[in-house]
């Protein structure tokens, strides 16, 4: 039985905070830093996603099957939640935050490059539509199978495949391209 099951049935049954709170602690980095890498929010914007991920997951863990992994089943209910508020943001005229300059880029564990090339991929990465960011940031930087980001997107795994083609030629050009300077913020001239 993996650690995840095993404090899953503790929390469902017994209701076992420390489970959660194990649960909470093991998961909680790899969420932030999805919310991050999927671009379109502040960092507020993610603190908020990623707690109603949590709510969401509390609400529902008896219901869990283990069909997928719970990273899996965790990253799908923050990718709701991240597209759930980007469309709030949007219909009251917040910014897109999705153009970030390197004062916005947290320390994230796992960021080997130096900051200059993590500055350019994550500009680059930033300028993938929405599905493509999704599929590129599951498979090639978390490390999800196709199967597993198909499940995670409510998507096939064909169509997460031809995403993740077209993603990297994309990223590809961009970053060929060199550097480009990134829009300025209504925000940055205030």
């Amino acid at each position: 039985m993996t650690d995840d099951r095993r404090l899953v049935e503790a929390y469902v049954s017994r209701r076992d905070e420390a489970s959660f709170l194990a649960l909470y602690r093991a998961h909680t980095p790899a969420l932030f830093r999805m919310a991050w890498r999927l671009g379109g929010l502040a960092p507020g914007d993610m603190d908020d996603v990623v707690q109603e991920t949590w709510l969401r997951a509390a609400r529902a863990l008896d219901r869990f099957q283990f069909q997928s992994t719970l990273r899996t089943w965790l990253t799908s209910i923050l990718i709701n939640c991240a597209q759930e508020a980007r469309r709030r943001l949007a219909r009251h005229g917040m910014a897109d935050t999705s153009a970030r300059n390197s004062m916005d880029l947290p320390d994230l564990p796992g960021a080997r490059a130096t900051p200059h090339l993590r500055v350019d991929l994550d500009r680059a990465v930033a300028a993938l539509p929405p599905g493509m960011r999704e599929v590129f940031q599951l498979h090639d930087v978390e490390g999800f199978t196709h199967g597993e980001v198909a499940a995670a997107l409510d998507i096939t795994e064909g169509t997460s495949k031809s995403q993740l083609f077209a993603a990297r030629r994309k990223l590809r050009a961009l970053l060929a391209s060199g550097p480009a300077p990134l829009p300025f913020r209504k925000a940055d001239h205030e």
